[in-house]
């Protein structure tokens, strides 16, 4: 069977956010739809093993804000593959808060949902949420970003607890460099598609991560 497959579904790339005790916290999640219209109803899969899975549970409530094409990569890599039990995901991000008084991202996003749960649903190693809407605004007409998009021309990768992680079988050569924060894999021979090929030791010093945006320093010689 080819899993890969799997990847022609079409999703979207969203922010999902949530509170516990006065505390935020905020995860990439691609597998967001609506369940229903009357009510309106909207349904995310969330790892069980995440913090916002935990704070959802908690509050009963969650936002989503939709992120559009023009979005940094440094952004889906603060919340894709960074936990908010390590960092302030929050911290130099403008947001504000909804009704629901849950933090909904102001940049590079095209809008946000705002929901209360109506039901759950095991999904394995992951929870279905079902909320119904209580608030929505739509920021701007960008386009938003589709997980497909995300694959192609930003080079992103699913991140383990992701309900569409597939582990790949990467060969590399020698000089390549792995970053340990999403796991992307820097090929001298290849090059990163922006540089031309080039040993990791002569990538300028500014450079980042494609993936994450992650600096040089997070990189281990594989």
């Amino acid at each position: 069977m080819d899993a890969r497959t799997l990847h022609k579904i079409s999703y979207g790339v969203y922010i999902i956010t949530s509170e516990k005790n006065n505390k935020i916290n905020g995860q990439i999640a691609n597998t967001v739809m609506q369940a229903a219209a009357e009510p309106m109803l909207i349904a995310i899969c969330i790892n069980k093993q995440n913090l916002t899975h935990e704070y959802i549970m908690h509050s009963k409530k969650f936002a989503i804000s939709i992120l559009s094409q023009d979005v940094p990569m440094e952004l889906i890599g603060t919340f894709g593959f960074k936990s908010g039990r390590d960092i302030n995901k929050f911290e130099n991000i403008k947001y504000k808060t909804d009704i629901n008084r849950l933090p909904v991202i102001l940049e590079h996003t095209v809008g946000y949902l705002s929901a209360e749960i109506e039901n759950t649903m095991d999904a394995a190693t992951h929870t279905m949420f079902i909320g119904k809407i209580v608030d929505a605004e739509t920021f701007n007409n960008n386009i938003p970003l589709t997980y497909a998009d995300y694959h192609t021309f930003k080079n992103g990768k699913s991140p383990k607890t992701a309900p569409t992680y597939i582990k790949e079988d990467i060969k590399h050569t020698a000089g390549s460099y792995k970053c340990s924060v999403c796991g992307y894999i820097y090929n001298p021979e290849k090059g990163d598609g922006t540089n031309p090929p080039m040993p990791f030791e002569d990538l300028p010093k500014d450079w980042k991560c494609h993936v994450c945006g992650e600096p040089k320093s997070v990189f281990k010689p594989l």
